[in-house]
Order: C-alpha cells, then sequence, then structure tokens
C-alpha cells in the first residue's frame, strides 16, 4: 500500500501500480464473475472488467426487457455470457450484486440458495448489508462478502475506464470466510478500472455515500442552483443570463480547474472580485448549510433514509412516481433554459 498524505492525515491506499491489472487476473484466474443487474453500474463495470480480460458473465431479469437488451447490444449473448438472474448466479463464483438496493431486497431469497461454499459476495454499497434489520440481505457463513465502491456514476465509471484515467474506489471486506476476501477484494476493484482504492467498512461507505448524495453531490447542488436561479430571474435578469452564471460557468469552467488542482487553484485563476467574494462568503454558506447536514447524517445513520428509500422504491407505481417527478423538473424554467444553453455550445451547433 502507498501511504498518502491527504491534508495531515495519512492513508494507506492502493495503485494500479502495486497491485497490477495482471496480478488481478492471477487472483481471479479461476473464478466466473457475474454481474447482476444491467442497469445503472452493471453495464460499466461488466465492460470494463470483459475489457480487461475477465471471465464475465451477466444476470438480468428478462422482464426488464430495456436491460436485457442493452446487454445484448453490449456483446453479451444470452445463453452463453448472458442469463436470467438465477441461473447466472449459479454459475458464478464471484457474484457483484449490482441490483438496486430495492431489487436486491426482493431477489435475496433466491440469490441467496445460489450461492456456495466459497463464493464471494460483491455490492458495490454498503446499503443491504448494513441495513440488514430493512433488508434482511444477511449473507450465510461460508462466503465472503466484499464491497467495491465506485465513487462515479456507472456512465463515467465507463468513460473513465475509456480514456484511462480510472474512477476511484473504496473498498471493504465484511466477512472473510475463505482466508482470501482482501486479495479477491483488491483484484475485483482494479478490475472493473479503478484509478486507486481505498479502504473503508460497509458502514461508513454507506453512511458517507447517502450523505453525499442527498448533500453537495446532489440534493444540495439542485437546491442551491434553483434558490439562486430563481433569485436571478426575480430581479429581472433574463433565463440565458441566470442559468449561465448559475449553471453553465459552474460546469463548464469552475468544476474543470477545481477538478484539475482544487479550489484554491480555481480561486487563483478567477479575477480578484471573484475571489474576494467566494473567499467572503463561503463561511457564512458553511454556517447556513451546516445544520442541514447535521439532520441529514442523522436521518441516514439511524435508518430513516433506508425507509424512505425501500417504501417509495418497493411501490408498484414506483416508476410512473420517479418519472412524474423528474418532469417537473426537466419542465421548469431553469432547466429548459438550460437545454437551449447546451444547444448553443459550439459543438453541438455543428451537428445541426
Amino acid at each position: 500500500m502507498a501511504k498518502i498524505d491527504f491534508g495531515g492525515v495519512v492513508e494507506e491506499v492502493i495503485t494500479s501500480e502495486e497491485f497490477t491489472l495482471e496480478k488481478a487476473r492471477q487472483v481471479l484466474a479461476n473464478e466466473t464473475i457475474v454481474v447482476l443487474g444491467y442497469g445503472v453500474q452493471g453495464p460499466a463495470q461488466a465492460l470494463n472488467m470483459r475489457d480487461n480480460g475477465f471471465n464475465v458473465i451477466v444476470g438480468q431479469r428478462e422482464g426488464n426487457k430495456s436491460c436485457w437488451d442493452k446487454a445484448v447490444a453490449d456483446g453479451f449473448v444470452p445463453g452463453k455470457t448472458l442469463f436470467p438472474i438465477e441461473e447466472a448466479a449459479r454459475r458464478g463464483t464471484l457474484i457483484q450484486y449490482l441490483l438496486s438496493d430495492a431489487g436486491q431486497m426482493a431477489t435475496w431469497p433466491q440469490i441467496k440458495q445460489c450461492l456456495n461454499p466459497g463464493d464471494a459476495l460483491y455490492f458495490s454499497h454498503g446499503f443491504s448489508i448494513v441495513y440488514k434489520d430493512q433488508t434482511h440481505i444477511i449473507p450465510p457463513k461460508d462466503v465472503d462478502v466484499i464491497l467495491v465502491a465506485p465513487k462515479g456514476s456507472g456512465r463515467n465509471v465507463r468513460l473513465n475506464f475509456l480514456d484511462g484515467s480510472g474512477i476511484n474506489s473504496s473498498y471493504a471486506v465484511f466477512q472473510d470466510a475463505t482466508g482470501r476476501a482482501a486479495e479477491r477484494t483488491i483484484a475485483a476493484g482494479i478490475a472493473i478500472g479503478s484509478g486507486y482504492l481505498f479502504p473503508t467498512t460497509f458502514e461508513k461507505e454507506v453512511f458517507s455515500d447517502l450523505t453525499g448524495e442527498r448533500g453537495v453531490l446532489m440534493g444540495c447542488l439542485a437546491g442551491v442552483m434553483e434558490a439562486q436561479y430563481t433569485l436571478l430571474r426575480k430581479h429581472g435578469h433574463s433565463p440565458s443570463e441566470a442559468f449561465n452564471e448559475t449553471v453553465e460557468e459552474l460546469t463548464q469552467s469552475l468544476i474543470r480547474l477545481v477538478a484539475e488542482n482544487g479550489m484554491d487553484w480555481m480561486y487563483a485563476n478567477c479575477s480578484t472580485t471573484a475571489q474576494r467574494g467566494a473567499l467572503d462568503w463561503a463561511p457564512k454558506f458553511r454556517k447556513a448549510v451546516e445544520p442541514v447536514f447535521d439532520d441529514l447524517y442523522e436521518s441516514v445513520a439511524n435508518g430513516t433514509e433506508t425507509r424512505r428509500v425501500l417504501d417509495v422504491n418497493t411501490a408498484p407505481d414506483y416508476r410512473e412516481k420517479l418519472n412524474a417527478e423528474l418532469k417537473i423538473i426537466g419542465d421548469s424554467e431553469m432547466w429548459r433554459a438550460g437545454r437551449a444553453v447546451r444547444s448553443l455550445r459550439p459543438e453541438n451547433r455543428a451537428k445541426k
């Protein structure tokens, strides 16, 4: 492991230079890796592993025609490398359980019966194991229970793999039945193309992930954008101006500078007026949102968020209600303005 100083705290991480792709191939040489679920993370992890030379098959519910057809379009062959979920699970030795959290709970009674002693049950989220009182997912004692959690959407796991950068991933071992759980975990993390791997626990992964999704990464970001856009419109700014100052400059310029070399680098590459405003107002925003984040973390830790996810996502009309909620967002003036702004980017004008 490489020891890296993260702002004064030294952590041990694993890079592909230390644990090479060739070593990962050796560790998993006799494994049949099964990716259960071809929805969000499934396609990226399956394709990355296949491209890296691993023995991968996919399990997908035949009733979900869009996901089944997508797997076929991506080159997985029914009856050879693509099977119904239970049949695929029976064929595997390292079973990547990449269905949605609600989907895992629904299929667990069947999947549990497909596990053999010595198999590895792999998750990319700690949800089902940590909240077992709600999900009722309790693995047999004779299988390894491991986690590799890419810190990005499935789409970016694939895109970053294709451009050679990789997505960073956390990893954890919940249960080591074989004595090989750690090396299987790390090998799987390298196999899916992780940029580097850092250790965590199932509990810490799910607490941080649920907080991050509801906070800075998605919920907070969407809420703050909407608040600023609405404020600018209220004061007479045009939709184009309000959207560019709220979203377009953030996504097309500033976030890229942060990604390149950090927040201080982004500040250093902005005007002195922007620097001063950011430095003066950041503490005010931090103070304003700290109570919200305290409430959010408590809601995650005590299982309230889990109950909400499972209740909503297992409802018979889940998909219809979700589409209705997403339509409200997409049809709002802010995101209609966004479509117009994106259509004016040079690369999109060139397609017309």
